[in-house]
């Protein structure tokens, strides 16, 4: 596999991973609400927020680095 390659494939693994990490968090945040714990729910959705703008910056560079192939 070429560099430009395996590039891309480790942005999009990295990719998917934050924007697994960040619905994890969301879910976390999302049963916090159901037991009306809003401090854990608040700290949740920080960490959602955190992982979401990393997933958008791997999948930019992800989806610009798939297509230069």
């Amino acid at each position: 596999m070429n560099d430009n390659n395996q590039e891309a494939s480790r942005l999009h693994k990295q990719a998917a991973s934050d924007h697994q990490e960040a619905a994890k968090n969301h879910m976390k945040a999302a049963e916090c609400h159901d037991k009306n714990n809003l401090s854990d729910a608040k700290e949740n959705s920080k960490s959602a927020m955190t992982c979401c703008t990393s997933a958008q910056m791997a999948t930019n560079s992800a989806c610009g680095c798939s297509a230069k192939n």
